[in-house]
């Protein structure tokens, strides 16, 4: 009995066999939906965090900014008194200026570090579309 060769598969194993897989890239399919939202969600939570930060640090940030900047006037003011007032303020004017485009270039540089679209996820969905259109064509 050990020379029995083995029987050709049914209609019906195939047929469950099929189903299976097809049951099992649907629940991928699910799973990766469930993943990329996630992603999102976490991204959208990173971004408000930052602008909230963003905000708050920018608004205190003005104000001791524009106090700063007319004690920075008044200062130069006294130590050259030759230097007429409005010279004073184009200075400071001029300084405050050039911080303020390197700190926005600083911030721009920051943002750009995340990508706030989960490229992978999206990507491995796309692959399992892809293969099941291919496996189901109707």
């Amino acid at each position: 009995m050990a020379n029995e060769a083995p029987s050709p598969p049914q209609l019906g194993g195939v047929t469950s066999l099929v189903g299976g897989i097809l049951n099992d890239a649907q629940e991928l399919m699910k799973q990766q939906l469930a993943l990329v939202r996630r992603e999102i969600q976490d991204d959208i939570r990173k971004t408000k965090e930052g602008v909230v930060s963003l905000a708050l640090g920018a608004g205190a940030a003005a104000l001791a900014g524009i106090l700063l900047c007319l004690t920075a006037v008044y200062l130069l003011n006294w130590a050259f008194p030759e230097l007429p007032l409005w010279g004073c303020y184009a200075i400071v004017t001029g300084i405050v200026t050039a911080l303020s485009g390197a700190l926005l270039l600083a911030g721009k540089k920051r943002f750009d570090t995340f990508n706030p679209l989960p490229d992978q996820s999206l990507q491995g969905l796309k692959e399992n579309l892809q293969w099941k259109t291919n496996l189901n064509p109707r």
